[in-house]
């Protein structure tokens, strides 16, 4: 339970961070949609869904737990456009949908940096160190969520953002037919998650990216947390 009190406030800034990045570049790109529903904000009221940002994440972080390996991750209410207002419909729409996931890349990349300012701040300030060991758990977990959240985002299967990069690559014909799955799409990301071993296929290279990043910074880890 320590560990989720830990991980909710880092999700919670991450998924929002993820949602305004889209919000934010649509409007760079022209279309206002977003930004005149009120997306274009920090405040996580108006980008939380009850299920994908608290029912699914606490279900899924208890589901885990019981095999002695807890996680989770959550989503937010997708941002709404209408690429027809970009400016360059193509270029706005891989844009737009490659910001959530560079987004999550560059909160991993500050949570690092975090981690390491932590880990040299404590060493003169002694008498801190358990509170900086906590943010620094925090910053650990940090890196794992939003790379969790970028390279799951980045999967082609409706409406993640992958199949939004997905469908500029495929031939017109094969495009169109693409793009009308995503009124399935939800459906379809529940079942995925109903088939043995998928996910931890679809997400290694989460595993790698994290463990490479945690090589790097582990020499500035406070004895807490060794």
């Amino acid at each position: 339970m320590t560990d989720f009190i830990l991980i909710l406030p880092v999700l919670l800034f991450s998924v929002v961070a993820h949602e305004y990045a889209h919000a934010w570049t649509a409007l760079r790109q022209g279309d206002q949609t977003a930004y005149s529903l009120g997306r274009l904000t920090f405040n996580p009221v108006p980008h939380l869904d009850p299920f994908m940002s608290v029912i699914f994440p606490i279900g899924l972080y208890i589901l885990t737990s019981l095999s002695g390996s807890p996680w989770t991750f959550g989503a937010a209410k997708p941002v709404p456009v209408n690429p027809r207002n970009y400016r360059n419909y193509r270029r706005g729409d891989l844009i737009v949908s490659s910001a959530g996931v560079v987004a999550n890349l560059l909160i991993a990349i500050g949570c690092g940096a975090l981690f390491v300012a932590l880990g040299l701040v404590a060493a003169r300030l002694p008498a801190l160190l358990g509170t900086f060991g906590t943010l620094q758990r925090m910053m650990a977990m940090g890196i794992f969520l939003n790379v969790l959240l970028a390279f799951f985002n980045l999967i082609p299967i409706p409406p993640l953002d992958g199949s939004h990069l997905l469908y500029h690559v495929l031939p017109p014909a094969w495009g169109a037919r693409y793009r009308q799955l995503g009124r399935f799409g939800f459906m379809v990301l529940m079942v995925t998650f109903l088939i043995p071993g998928l996910w931890q296929v679809l997400l290694w290279p989460v595993g790698l990216v994290t463990s490479i990043a945690h090589a790097a910074i582990g020499g500035y880890t406070l004895p807490t947390l060794r």
